[in-house]
């Protein structure tokens, strides 16, 4: 199922989405997450581009990153695949809608950049989870920009600052369920600024898999329902290129997966 969660009449409602209209309903997120029954609403349909759109996973317990995931990437930046996933996390107060702005101050950042990535939510509550069974803790997914202060994550020399500025991790708008993705490793991904393709890649290039970060990750911490993983982004972020491009006040910023779909936010410097 494709699911969103709209604004109307001050209310968050979940609804479910076609190419053009959302059929609103009476779930809520966790019955999302755990595919509870629900019933039809209303027999209203909300057009898909007149709808406020919100970031369709609530408030996660932890947004958990992963670094240098994706071989395109190591080879832009010079580095050597990781031997282990690097981890590491953004704070939830970082949360992001669709449609809505990125800000950053001027006086914190002049280098803040894009990074298209696929973002997985976890189902179900688990522990030092084996691989061969992990891609069972998987809700489903959804389409992230892990934006970051390029300036500020490398001259800190510790990322979580960086990449926690408040609107720095946009997410939706569709939350797509497991059973819609067949294979999570063959998903084109790329990233549009101002209309321009930067990152252009597949979730096939990822060093380690979507079951082997949820096994390595489980093994050092608890897992829960609700709680998201940015699994890495590809080539092409504003950092590897020569010159380098960072985003500006009044740019367009775009992330798409196929299959799941678009993510779209405007730039604000202030």
């Amino acid at each position: 199922m494709r699911w969103v969660k709209i604004k109307q009449n001050e209310k968050e409602i979940y609804g479910l989405v076609d190419s053009e209209n959302i059929t609103l309903t009476d779930q809520d997120w966790d019955g999302v997450l755990q595919n509870k029954p629900y019933n039809i609403s209303s027999d209203e349909q909300i057009k898909l581009d007149e709808a406020t759109l919100l970031n369709p996973l609530g408030r996660p317990g932890k947004i958990v990153c992963i670094g240098l995931n994706y071989l395109d990437h190591c080879r832009e930046t010079g580095t050597p695949p990781p031997e282990r996933p690097l981890v590491f996390a953004k704070f939830t107060s970082s949360l992001n809608d669709p449609n809505s702005d990125i800000v950053w101050p001027s006086a914190l950042s002049s280098k803040v950049d894009y990074e298209a990535e696929l973002a997985v939510v976890i189902a179900k509550t688990g522990r030092d989870i084996a691989e061969d069974v992990a891609i069972d803790y998987v809700a489903g997914y959804t389409t992230a920009n892990d934006v970051s202060a390029r300036d500020v994550q490398l001259g800190d020399g510790q990322w979580i600052r960086g990449k926690s500025f408040d609107t720095f991790c946009p997410l939706g708008p569709v939350f797509v369920t497991a059973d819609e993705i067949a294979d999570p490793q063959q998903l084109g991904i790329r990233s549009i600024l101002n209309g321009k393709t930067m990152q252009d890649s597949n979730t096939s290039e990822m060093i380690f898999t979507v079951k082997q970060l949820i096994a390595f990750c489980s093994k050092a911490f608890t897992l829960e329902a609700g709680d998201v993983i940015l699994t890495g982004t590809p080539h092409g972020v504003g950092l590897g290129l020569d010159p380098e491009v960072y985003m500006r006040d009044g740019d367009l910023i775009e992330i798409e997966i196929d299959q799941i779909g678009r993510l779209v936010n405007t730039c604000r410097e202030i």
